[in-house]
This record gives structure tokens, C-alpha cells and sequence, in this order.
């Protein structure tokens, strides 16, 4: 980042103070990155982000009140501009996939490094999702293809029927796992070839990321439980 970029503006969501408190020490003094809020319930996070205009929101799922999923809907609806990372433990996955249902840009678990927080906040203001694909296609097995506590509609996505053979393909082996790398391996094609066919999956099923775009596989039936890459 060069001296004259605007830094990137973090508000933390955490309902333990010690938590809020490490993840400001963490993410205040690193280059680049301006913690401008802390809040401790997920109402409080919608309005201090209306209020400091935050890039990225870390945002813990569960909470009283409020919580980091019923946040981070509000926040993609109201506050498209801003990016959610979810921070979660490794037992509370489903709240996890409810979260990137909701709009979040990628998730962590709480135990993970300071420098892995520190690229995934990085990564999700670049507009990409801070998601490691082996962990999402296990968390999206267990539980999106899982029957919902719910009714959910079987709609398939909008803009289903406008993909090409390819751009199916191509969707299909991300959602299973794979980098763009591996499914330019797969394929026989080039990185640069594969990186265009995800904008226009992207912008044809109307997801924001690589992250909702695996969501919309498993819940259209492209993939299923316990496909792999």
C-alpha cells in the first residue's frame, strides 16, 4: 500500500470485550488499517457502520440481541460498499453458511493466526472472499445441502438458464473446492480464461463473490453433499 492510499476502515463486532480488545490490538497497528469502531451486539455494529462507514466489518456471529447473521443481512442490504468477514468457532459452522447466506464476504475461525486475519481482511476489501475452499466445500456438505429448519424455496438462481456449457463447468469445479488454478488444470485452459468465466457466472446468477457463488451450487443441486475436488 502506497503512502497515499486511504486505509482500510475496520469496525469490530464482538460481544466480549477481551475478544474486541485483541482484535483491535491485532488489527490496529498493522499498515494500512484504521480500527475506527467497536461494537458489542449486532445492532450496535449496523449503526456505528451507518455512522464510520467502515471498508471491512469483523463481525462475530453469535451475539445477544442482534446477532452477526441477522448484522450482516442488514449491512448487505443497507451497506452494500462494506464487507463482512464472520469470525466463528469451529462448532458453530451452520451459523457460519447462514452468515454467507446473508451477504458476509468470507469467515474464520477464532483461532486463527493474527497474519491470517490480517490477509483475510485485506482480502475481503479487495472484493474477494476470505475463504479457504477446502473448509467451505466441508462446512456447505454438512450444512447447505442438509434439509433447513425452514421451507426453502428450489428455485433455481436467477440467471441460471443464461450460462454457457463451460460457465456450468467452471462453477461446478470452484463450488467442489478448486482454486482457479486447479480448474484451469482441469479444464485445459488458462487462468486468464477461467478468471473471466467466474465474472460472468458471477454476474449472470447475480452472486458478489466466490464465496455465494458455492452457495448457489449446492442449493441449485449443481454439487452435492460430499463432492469434493
Amino acid at each position: 500500500m502506497t503512502p497515499t492510499a486511504e486505509p482500510i476502515r475496520v469496525l469490530i463486532a464482538d460481544d466480549q470485550p477481551l475478544v474486541r480488545r485483541g482484535l483491535a490490538l491485532i488489527l490496529g497497528p498493522a499498515p494500512g488499517i484504521e480500527v475506527v469502531a467497536e461494537a458489542e451486539h449486532g445492532e450496535q455494529a449496523v449503526e456505528l457502520a451507518h455512522r464510520h462507514r467502515p471498508s471491512v466489518v469483523v463481525m462475530d456471529i453469535r451475539m445477544p440481541g442482534v446477532d452477526g447473521v441477522q448484522a450482516t443481512e442488514r449491512l448487505a442490504r443497507e451497506l452494500p460498499d462494506c464487507r463482512v468477514l464472520a469470525l466463528s468457532t469451529f462448532d458453530m459452522d451452520e451459523y457460519v453458511v447462514a452468515a454467507l447466506r446473508a451477504g458476509a464476504a468470507g469467515f474464520l475461525p477464532k483461532d486463527v493466526s493474527p497474519e491470517e486475519l490480517l490477509a483475510a481482511v485485506r482480502t475481503v476489501h479487495t472484493g474477494e472472499a476470505a475463504v479457504a475452499p477446502r473448509l467451505l466445500t466441508r462446512l456447505l456438505s454438512t450444512f447447505v445441502a442438509a434439509p433447513p429448519r425452514r421451507p426453502r424455496s428450489a428455485v433455481a438462481p436467477p440467471g441460471l438458464d443464461e450460462l454457457t456449457g463451460r460457465e456450468i463447468e467452471v462453477w461446478r469445479l470452484l463450488a467442489t473446492g478448486l482454486d482457479n488454478a486447479g480448474i484451469a488444470r482441469e479444464m485445459g485452459i488458462s487462468g486468464s480464461t477461467v478468471k473471466n468465466h467466474i465474472t460472468s457466472v458471477f454476474g449472470k446468477l447475480r452472486v458478489r463473490d466466490r464465496a455465494q457463488a458455492v452457495i448457489a451450487a449446492y442449493e441449485s443441486g449443481l454439487v452435492v453433499a460430499g463432492t469434493t475436488g
